[in-house]
């Protein structure tokens, strides 16, 4: 029998035979997608209850550096290695972080817990959207992007209500009841484990590469420091010596990154000769620019609903309905039309503007804004959004040799995910750094109503109230730390601190549309290639078979060459094999 050393497929999976290994993928990207929207809507309560809500954006930004840094190292390591081994180590290194962070007593603590959590995040999207592209051509992949929005979709409805529901819950089973946030986490990862393990046959042998273990150590060098100055500027000093110091760590540490890149060559984290592809370097621009500017307003939106509107967690789950249903409403049209017509250029750059145009409407909405002006503004965001995501990692896959789907994938996620990661911190930093200048403009220009209540002994004598009468009077502060007093202060000496941050955040969105228009001239000038008709296996086949024509016949006992195989049940031996180091019967 012959020694398989080309890369092997059978002719074309079946859509039984999709199904079953998208099944594997939807429980891992479930798994992520559910964590991303069920903490959103508690963060506020875990703040609160850990007494640093003004240092959550160390909970989000651990999480996302972590999982930004090892995204291309996933990527490559499985074109390499193989996917399912790697996409399995990501569930499970998902699921012990997701243990631990529900054991934190500090804000900082559960930072650390959320970074490593964030090191399995980081494999389970990338990997998931490699597998897609090894095993369905960009031109049908549309075709199954229904059973992904489906994932998504639940996930962005149900986690928001479930993470309201265990964050306004005092305790369940003993356990106080944001920390289900975290632990709901484990059974579903370990299902997920399971049903990956038994149905995801993707696979491919292993290549005999160098691994960029200094691209990847240069890379932690450089984004750790500029992401950390990010989020602690406001309290350091833009121009404190730590800050210049962090800034001057990161400088050198992304200069030996691009270093490092070169040294390697093919063998590098980001092969620096992707960026010679006008279709990837244009993607990875306006997915860095997406990621700012959607990122860093969708941090926002809770606390806007919690704070300002005063929704409870779970009130607010709900009413984030609006930019789900655009979310899934863009993917789904962006997906039937990319899959009948061919086209998907139109799909980012309309889906910039539309978000453009959503966050600079959420920029008008204030205090007393009705719900459903605000609803709207979220609904058309969401379809923006929608627009975008998946034609950029189409385009990406469809430009990029079959041979690289893992490292061009994993390469354009990580942008984006820096993008996200940066967006995060950046304008969390912001709002906390104005808010309470904001909060003093509001209680210097409050009208009689406000005085009349502040001058009242019933209101004044209330111990509700007592956190805001002593700011007033300078014996004490009413901490932004911990904003739970705003859920029982009386309304109208609540309303400077609402307003407040309803200034703050109108700012921050109005910004975050800015960015986001950046974003439209980018993907303005991104080509628009024909679609491949064939999956990623499939035309890596067929160009080793070209391959091997072309090239003299070599035998060899232990051949290196590259391989990647694809087991698909009931595929059995029947399926054809290409040899490129020749026949070696």
């Amino acid at each position: 029998m012959s020694a398989v050393t080309a890369p092997t497929a059978p002719p074309g999976l079946t859509h039984r035979q999709v199904l079953q290994v998208l099944g594997g993928l939807m429980l891992g990207l479930f798994l992520a997608s559910l964590d991303q929207t069920i903490v959103a809507s508690a963060i506020r309560t875990i703040g609160d209850d850990l007494h640093g809500l003004s240092a959550q954006a160390w909970v989000t930004t651990a999480y996302l550096i972590t999982a930004t840094i090892s995204t291309p190292l996933y990527g490559k390591l499985s074109d390499i290695y193989g996917r399912k081994k790697f996409f399995l180590a990501a569930i499970a290194i998902f699921v012990v972080g997701s243990a631990a962070s529900s054991f934190a007593t500090s804000m900082y603590q559960l930072a650390g817990f959320r970074a490593f959590q964030g090191l399995g995040a980081g494999g389970l999207f990338s990997l998931a959207l490699a597998i897609i592209g090894d095993i369905v051509p960009p031109r049908e992949r549309a075709r199954y992007q229904g059973y992904f929005l489906a994932v998504f979709g639940t996930s962005s409805v149900i986690g928001p209500v479930i993470g309201g529901f265990f964050a306004g819950a005092p305790s369940i089973l003993g356990i106080t009841g944001w920390r289900w946030v975290f632990l709901v986490n484990v059974p579903i990862g370990i299902l997920a484990l399971v049903v990956v393990a038994k149905v995801l046959r993707v696979d491919q042998a292993r290549r005999e590469h160098r691994i960029d273990w200094w691209g990847a150590i240069w890379l932690c060098v450089g984004l750790v420091p500029l992401l950390t100055v990010a989020e602690q500027g406001r309290e350091w000093g833009w121009g404190s010596p730590r800050a210049v110091v962090a800034f001057a760590i990161g400088a050198l540490g992304i200069g030996l990154f691009v270093w490092a890149e070169k040294r390697m060559g093919e063998d590098a984290l980001i092969p620096l000769r992707f960026f010679n592809n006008r279709t990837f370097s244009l993607t990875a621009v306006g997915g860095f620019i997406v990621g700012l500017g959607m990122f860093g307003g969708l941090a926002l939106l809770p606390l806007y609903l919690q704070i300002v509107r005063g929704a409870t967690p779970t009130e607010s789950g709900l009413q984030l309905l609006p930019l789900t249903a655009g979310l899934m409403v863009g993917s789904i049209v962006a997906g039937q039309l990319i899959s009948r017509t061919g086209r998907y250029k139109i799909f980012p750059v309309l889906g910039a503007a539309l978000a453009a145009i959503g966050l600079y409407l959420i920029h008008l909405v204030g205090v007393a804004t009705p719900f459903w002006q605000t609803g709207i503004s979220m609904a058309v965001l969401g379809l923006g959004l929608g627009l975008i995501l998946q034609p950029i990692t189409l385009a990406v896959q469809n430009a990029m040799s079959p041979r690289e789907i893992g490292v061009a994938t994993s390469s354009a996620t990580f942008f984006r995910q820096m993008g996200a990661t940066a967006g995060t911190a950046l304008f969390l930093s912001l709002l906390f750094s104005t808010v309470g200048g904001n909060i003093a403009t509001q209680f210097r220009t409050a009208g009689p109503a406000f005085q009349q209540a502040v001058s009242n002994p019933a209101v004044a004598a209330d111990p509700a109230n007592r956190p805001v009468i002593e700011a007033l009077q300078g014996s004490g502060s009413a901490s932004l730390n911990d904003t739970s007093f705003l859920d029982h202060v009386n309304p109208v000496l609540a309303y400077p601190f609402k307003a407040g941050f309803s200034d703050s955040m109108d700012m921050i969105f109005l910004i975050a549309a800015g960015v986001m228009a950046l974003g439209l001239l980018v993907f303005l000038f991104l080509p628009e290639l024909p679609l491949r008709t064939k999956a990623g296996v499939n035309a890596l086949e067929e160009e080793a078979a070209e391959q091997a024509q072309t090239e003299p016949v070599a035998v060899s006992p232990e051949p290196s060459s590259p391989r990647a195989t694809v087991e698909a049940p009931d595929a059995g031996d029947s399926a054809p094999r290409a040899d490129t180091a020749g026949p070696s019967r």
